[in-house]
């Protein structure tokens, strides 16, 4: 079913600047846009996100369009903060929305940089040297059965779960200084998963319990060792000469008017769900539940994942709607043709999920992942002075094998609230790993940015 019903300006990536030429060593033009580079950039790594994006790309779209300080930059999807740890490093001022909360905390510690850096190396080796004594003190005696959901079990052997579990008492109950306390606090977070003793690549990958059979791993060298890199990071930043700058990152929903005036922001970027079933609130499960924060998936529904803007199918449900009038009637407003493509992708696909064992709602779900990405662009528009631009990563997809442009979508809906003009600028193909699996789609998938011209 083709629902390709426009035909967007394309234009040659990034045709008009050079890339850095580290970057152009680096990696290829293939990448640009993906987590891969920011894995390996300070600060940025502090915590992998596989949702978040390329912090080179960040930099280079602030050159590329002229962004200095003075001026605002805008992130209605701020994540982990890549636009906004980019924007602090470059001077300038940034304001972002986050509606996950566990997520936005892990922003807020890669933001913060005012520590007191003469003393920071001496307390940071203090306070580890407390966390090791504290672990070996406490080790052989500790009980931990029913501290945690079973999933966390699953993932660890019970050596190393004990020590992961002291690691966090210690730093909870012992270290007062919040910052500090944050620091350490996200380092262990981030050490998680490489201590882990089963695949934590879940929510998809479900992980076999452990029974001991695999060597445990050393929590506290994995710890220490992570501490180690973001105190070196953070000596990093403090030498860079930079201008001042505001950042604000914001706990609340991009979908609703902002705490910015209007015209305030000279350029907007960032990278939204895609529309491709990616459960988002699922993604921290392992976190969430070894702080505590959740200890079950109602939990996570109440706390997260009905927070956020729709993209996957958990989020919906379906008895809360009609289908026929899913999608909003601002969409039909804002873009007549989008309208009538999405309804027609919509029913089209409520036919076919009577097909298929699972009965996805992906007709709902693209219903409302619509009309959340009109809000955002109405807002965006909004606050965005007249000849700034915003960009946003995204790919298309294909549910069920019914194709939604979701760029050109986009692209229709921004001329619709007020933007001029946009183009579509492609990094590259996406879904060739699936062509093995009998039940994926065989539609070529794209990703790329959307450029909208104010």
């Amino acid at each position: 079913m083709e629902l390709s019903v426009f035909e967007p300006k394309q234009m040659t990536l990034f045709d008009d600047f050079a890339l850095d030429e580290d970057v152009q060593k680096a990696e290829s033009v293939a990448e640009m846009g993906t987590f891969k580079d920011s894995k390996r950039a300070p600060i940025h790594n502090w915590f992998k996100y596989p949702a978040g994006y390329s912090n080179r790309f960040v930099m280079d779209m602030m050159r590329r369009f002229e962004v200095g300080s003075g001026n605002w930059i805008y992130d209605p999807f701020s994540g982990t903060g890549t636009t906004l740890v980019c924007a602090k490093q470059a001077g300038v001022n940034g304001y972002g929305v986050e509606a996950h909360s566990f997520v936005h905390w892990v922003a807020n510690v890669k933001l913060f940089w005012e520590y007191h850096y003469a003393s920071l190396p001496s307390t940071i080796n203090k306070l580890l040297q407390q966390a090791g004594e504290w672990v070996v003190q406490k080790r052989a005696t500790v009980v931990i059965e029913q501290v945690f959901p079973e999933l966390i079990y699953k993932c660890y052997h019970p050596q190393t779960l004990k020590e992961l579990y002291l690691l966090r008492e210690f730093i909870t109950h012992e270290v007062t200084a919040v910052p500090i306390r944050d620091l350490l606090k996200l380092a262990l977070t981030d050490a998680l998963r490489s201590a882990a003793a089963a695949g934590t690549g879940w929510p998809y990958i479900a992980p076999n319990k452990n029974t001991g059979d695999k060597p445990p791993k050393d929590a506290v060298a994995l710890f220490c060792k992570t501490v180690n890199r973001m105190v070196q990071d953070l000596e990093t930043v403090i030498r860079e000469d930079r201008p001042s700058c505001e950042i604000s990152n914001v706990l609340g929903d991009s979908r609703q008017r902002q705490f910015l005036d209007d015209g305030q922001i000279d350029f907007a970027l960032t990278s939204p769900p895609y529309l491709n079933n990616y459960d988002y609130a699922d993604r921290t499960r392992l976190e969430t539940y070894f702080w505590e924060i959740t200890h079950s998936w109602k939990d996570i529904t109440e706390q997260f994942r009905n927070k956020l803007m729709v993209a996957a199918t958990t989020q919906i449900v379906r008895k809360n709607y009609v289908v026929e009038a899913a999608l909003s009637l601002d969409v039909q407003a804002a873009h007549p043709k989008v309208y009538a493509a999405l309804q027609m992708a919509i029913l089209e696909l409520s036919r076919r999920r009577l097909e298929k064992g699972g009965k996805k709602d992906y007709d709902l779900m693209v219903a409302l992942y619509f009309n959340g990405i009109l809000s955002v662009l109405q807002e965006t528009s909004r606050v965005l002075r007249t000849g700034g631009h915003f960009c946003l990563v995204i790919g298309d997809s294909a549910p069920y094998g019914v194709h939604i442009p979701t760029e050109e979508f986009i692209g229709q809906l921004g001329l619709g609230v007020g933007f001029s003009d946009y183009t579509y600028e492609a990094f590259r193909t996406r879904g060739g790993k699936w062509k093995v699996n009998p039940q994926r789609h065989t539609v070529p998938l794209r990703e790329g940015v959307v450029i909208l011209k104010k």
